[in-house]
């Protein structure tokens, strides 16, 4: 293997670390928020990593899902009571 392989193969290695990272993140995020919103007494029925491209990774969203109007309008207030602090 030359130098050059090697450098092409770390640079493509590079792209799926990278994307992990992010999907790892939003994860993370994921479950922060669960379980934020369960203490708050709310559950999301269907929170979700994703990512917007097939291809690659960019970024990973969360996605929250559909929600009640019932489940909407707590959040909502656990919301604006917590900026109101």
């Amino acid at each position: 293997m030359t130098s050059h392989d090697r450098t092409t193969e770390t640079t493509a290695a590079e792209p799926d670390h990278i994307a992990q990272q992010k999907i790892h993140e939003a994860m993370y995020a994921r479950d922060a928020l669960a379980a934020a919103l369960t203490r708050a007494g709310i559950q999301l029925p269907a929170m979700d990593v994703r990512t917007p491209w097939a291809d690659e990774a960019r970024y990973a969203l969360v996605h929250l899902g559909i929600c009640s109007a019932p489940v909407a309008h707590a959040l909502a207030t656990v919301i604006t009571r917590g900026a109101s602090r």
